[in-house]
């Protein structure tokens, strides 16, 4: 896989296609790759202590690499190909 963290990258597919972002974490193993600000999923905590309130905490979840493009310098999403 050539998308390594930091990298810019744009979705291409799902709910997000068109936003870009940059790259967070990579799992190399399950080929996908979490974006920042991209596939934004809501958790829901529980609270620990009795009378404490519960919480709702937005994460970003994992895209399959194949649904996201790098960019260049330019800002244009190019193909890459292993070499």
């Amino acid at each position: 896989m050539k998308i390594k963290t930091g990298d810019n990258v744009k979705v291409m597919r799902g709910k997000d296609a068109g936003k870009t972002g940059k790259v967070l974490q990579v799992f190399k193993a399950a080929n996908k790759v979490v974006v920042e600000g991209a596939n934004v999923m809501k958790k829901h905590l529980r609270s620990r202590k009795r009378g404490e309130k519960g919480q709702k905490i937005e994460l970003a979840a994992p895209l399959d690499a194949s649904n996201v493009m790098l960019l260049n310098e330019a800002g244009k999403p190019v193909r890459h190909r292993a070499k």
